[in-house]
């Protein structure tokens, strides 16, 4: 087990440039399962979980060429399905929550997938339902494996139909675009998601040959096609990780650039960071964070205290819920977080507690930050990552307090943030892989 070595207290200077999307990454390496031509991905991240699904990928038989840094192709001209029963893929798929997203391609292509019950973050009840009730209605049938936690799923044929999500699940909406692409008929989904990286995968699948209309809203319409051919696409920076920056920048007084953000996909982002008093300047695509002393959160036009919440785009990422919530704890004032999503992703504030952060947890869902403008700086801390959003919120708060922490367990964070340690050295984080 990995572990970061910070010594806090710095003030940090330069600038920074944000990786390709974590989110987007996992659905479109998803889809070059759907068509047996050449698709080249620039701005792929080199982070754990796109590079153990580039390698299960590789499993199945696709050919994969890294072509730069951060440029791959992929040609899945010659799949091999007798992967789905073998145990080195349950092992591989198991680690993996974003790896859900082959049931869709697979299932449109082939007629048949099958995968375990996916891994990922610990934060709380996941649940599938959403990809395999949209995926039932246009003609899949699954069979569950309690006693090995495995699904089977047949669909040869697949038939467009209308439906309505429960949810406006991410992962679940792509699953369903992707096998509706290759689908008979017309698909209506409503209650899409429609967030950035999935106005990314269905601008992509257009360029393939799809035809997805609604792009951007929450009603998606796609009239099936015969076959799909290959592509460019190039992915967006991690909206999560710039988000991160700046909180990092206003935590711990520096002066910040972070280069090439994609402000048009950041939604309202920057204005939540604004609420809680972070100053930020938009230079063309680039974003200065000047150093602050101090930033006060704003309250409701009655005085109320501020409450963030998350919510499906355009509202507020729930990843970025814990970065917000370690930011609040050095401002002048209070604020109610609301993590509305899963009830597990607060529970790390036991540690900031103990760095010495004012935080009321509440519920598993809310806590009420008491900030009280640096009077009472973090104190340094040995902690250990629970989940990837988690761990770079508390190396967020080990780089404002002053003296060592140690965190623990950072194959978490790696599997979200690529060369997150020799990024921040570059600024002049005092900052150690051990």
């Amino acid at each position: 087990m990995g572990s970061f070595e910070i010594h806090g207290g710095q003030q940090l200077q330069g600038e920074i440039h944000p990786q390709g999307a974590k989110n987007e990454a996992l659905q479109i390496l998803c889809a070059t399962l759907l068509t047996n031509k050449e698709i080249i991905i620039d701005n792929i991240p080199r982070i754990r979980d796109v590079l153990k699904l580039i390698d299960l990928l590789e499993d199945f038989g696709v050919e994969v060429k890294q072509l730069s840094d951060h440029k791959y192709s992929f040609c899945a001209s010659n799949i091999n399905l007798d992967l789905l029963q073998d145990d080195v893929f349950r092992s591989k798929v198991a680690q993996l929550r974003g790896s859900v997203m082959i049931v869709g391609p697979l299932l449109a292509r082939f007629g048949k997938a099958s995968i375990p019950k996916p891994g990922g973050d610990k934060i709380g009840r996941r649940r599938l339902d959403t990809h395999f009730i949209g995926l039932e209605k246009l003609g899949a049938r699954f069979h569950y494996d309690k006693d090995e936690s495995f699904y089977q799923i047949e669909g040869k044929g697949l038939t467009g139909c209308d439906m309505l999500l429960d949810e406006a699940s991410v992962t679940g909406t792509a699953n369903i675009i992707m096998a509706a692409t290759l689908a008979k008929g017309k698909t209506t989904i409503y209650n899409a998601a429609c967030e950035p990286y999935i106005q990314q995968l269905c601008h992509m699948l257009n360029r393939m040959g799809a035809n997805i209309s609604g792009i951007g809203s929450n009603l998606l319409t796609i009239q099936g096609v015969e076959g799909l051919t290959g592509c460019r696409h190039r992915m967006l920076p991690d909206m999560i990780e710039i988000g991160s920056f700046i909180a990092m920048a206003a935590m711990t007084r520096s002066e910040v650039v972070i280069r090439n953000v994609g402000y048009e996909h950041l939604g309202i982002i920057p204005e939540v960071f604004r609420k809680l008093g972070v100053v930020m300047e938009r230079r063309n695509d680039d974003l200065f964070i000047p150093a602050q002393n101090s930033y006060e959160v704003d309250t409701y036009i009655d005085g109320s205290i501020l409450s963030i919440s998350d919510a499906p785009w355009p509202g507020f990422s729930p990843d970025l819920l814990s970065v917000i919530l370690v930011l609040a704890t050095q401002a002048k004032g209070s604020v109610l977080v609301h993590q509305k999503m899963f009830e597990s992703r607060l529970f790390f504030v036991d540690k900031l507690i103990d760095m010495g952060a004012q935080i009321i947890l509440c519920d598993p869902h809310r806590a009420t930050v008491i900030g009280l403008d640096r009077k009472y700086p973090l104190k340094p801390l040995e902690m250990t990552s629970p989940d990837i959003r988690a761990g770079v919120a508390l190396l967020i708060a080990a780089l404002s307090a002053e003296g060592k922490s140690t965190i623990h367990n950072i194959e978490q964070i790696d599997r979200g943030y690529q060369f997150l340690d020799t990024r921040l050295q570059k600024l002049g984080a005092q900052i150690k892989r051990l």
